[in-house]
């Protein structure tokens, strides 16, 4: 932690359900680290009293694993600051001016309403296509304007994070930073991806549990019927479907995807509030109209 008051102020958001004990000091190690900055870090016990957390970090025990939009979501209500950073447990922050580096970033876009850093894996140094928020993934050090982000290690402008209710708790995991950020676009906001400013975190695969393959498919239909224009709906579920019946070989993982789209379609997304048309061209100029 630091102190004077002339600095930018940052709340930390980090989950743990204390099965990362290597990960998880490191990570904490690297975060309190950090020069420059005002911060002060929140760590969310989901479904668990947190355990190997330092000295004067404050904690939050929630009785029973509410997922990871939710839990971030009751970890931002308690932490202080003009932005607030949301921190995977298994990440590290490389350098220790990580944090006022991303800082800067709102400093000089007064429109900016999210800053993504890149993610590498600390051994190959590589960044997963999921990792980099743009449809074009194959140069992950290109920076530029983003219309997602990927969730797990973003800066996000506080008063906008509020203004918009947060990250959308019931998803449980999955596609929550898509929605989060066309929320943010919608208020008139942008993101920016900032790949010289490093994080790391282990390159793992989501793909290999069947939860995955069912939140996945619920979810992404959910995104779409709480967020687009009525029109806009049916062409992101047809295009979805396409690309996954493309991608996906596995019989079982199709079956699994197929349940989770008939679950989203049965409805449980929550509340609507559809993107304006002035969004969908501001998205569709950015490199990214909310169909893909």
């Amino acid at each position: 932690m630091s102190s004077g008051a002339s600095r930018p102020t940052v709340g930390a958001v980090v989950l743990t359900m204390n099965d990362r004990p290597e990960d998880f000091p490191q990570a904490m190690a690297s975060l309190l680290a950090q020069e420059g900055v005002d911060l002060d870090v929140i760590v969310v016990g989901n479904g668990c009293v947190p355990e190997q957390v330092p000295e004067g970090v404050r904690t939050v025990t929630l009785t029973q694993n509410v997922g990871i939009p939710e839990g971030r979501n009751v970890g931002a209500s308690e932490a202080k600051g003009d932005y607030l950073f949301f921190f995977d447990n298994d990440a590290h922050l490389p350098a220790t001016n990580t944090l006022a580096r991303l800082v800067a970033e709102f400093s000089r876009d007064p429109q900016l309403a999210y800053a993504q850093p890149r993610i590498c894996d600390p051994v190959t140094g590589a960044t997963l296509r999921r990792w980099v928020p743009r449809l074009r993934t194959s140069d992950p050090t290109r920076a530029g304007v983003v219309t997602v982000m990927a969730e797990g290690v973003v800066m996000v402008r506080r008063d906008l994070y509020d203004r918009v209710g947060g990250w959308p708790g019931h998803f449980f995991l999955f596609h929550e930073g898509v929605e989060l950020a066309w929320r943010l676009w919608d208020l008139g906001g942008t993101g920016r991806y900032v790949p010289d400013i490093i994080v790391h975190h282990p390159a793992t695969d989501p793909a290999r549990h069947e939860t995955f393959y069912r939140l996945n498919a619920r979810n992404r239909v959910w995104v779409a019927r709480r967020n687009l224009p009525r029109p806009l709906i049916p062409l992101n579920l047809a295009t979805w479907t396409l690309v996954t019946l493309w991608r996906i070989r596995s019989r079982k993982a199709l079956r699994v995807t197929l349940a989770g789209f008939r679950e989203g379609l049965a409805g449980g997304q929550g509340p609507r509030k559809a993107m304006s048309w002035p969004t969908v061209l501001r998205l569709t100029r950015a490199g990214r109209p909310p169909i893909f």
